[in-house]
């Protein structure tokens, strides 16, 4: 019998595609090409659908709701920080009027860091990066975060969805 225990949530790493366009970029983030590695913590990934409210008139027993649009919350990546600076360059892209938006994949994986499965997301712009809190009493990590307001989230990798889905799902 084959035992299927939860996926750890320590096990992730994510890419971002530079240009989604290009199938050759695509493939190349998906086999690690652009991976930013070492992330501590990865939050936000997450969708809600919001509700519509009808009052109907002569019916005062209930209120009538029904689906409406989904909605994003903002996704948070943490991690130390370290030598590269491609976080706060993505970044500083848009305060300075030049930023490009970017889709990206969230991989999580098994113990052999084969993924398992994946999220997309499209049109990301990276809205907050903040720098480490410097404290010279204390011997934690340096960390950044980069905050990314995204305008669609979507489960492209999973037991029920093949590769091909997710080839799909990033344009190659």
């Amino acid at each position: 019998m084959i035992r299927l225990d939860p996926l750890p949530g320590f096990n992730f790493y994510i890419a971002l595609i530079e240009d989604p366009d290009n199938p050759l970029k695509s493939a190349a983030a998906m086999a690690g090409a652009f991976v930013l590695g070492g992330f501590s913590e990865a939050t936000g990934l997450e969708s809600e659908i919001q509700i519509q409210e009808y009052a109907a008139g002569g019916v005062n027993d209930r209120v009538f709701r029904f689906p409406s649009r989904a909605a994003y919350p903002n996704i948070t990546l943490s991690r130390g920080v370290g030598f590269s600076e491609d976080l706060y360059l993505w970044h500083e892209g848009f305060l300075k009027g030049e930023g490009k938006r970017r889709n990206g994949l969230i991989f999580l994986a098994n113990e052999l860091r084969v993924p398992i499965k994946a999220w997309t997301f499209e049109n990301g712009i990276p809205v907050k990066w903040s720098g480490p809190a410097l404290n010279a009493s204390s011997s934690a990590t340096a960390v950044e975060k980069l905050e990314i307001a995204h305008e669609k989230l979507e489960l492209t990798l999973s037991p029920g969805k093949g590769l091909d889905a997710l080839s799909g799902a990033i344009g190659i």
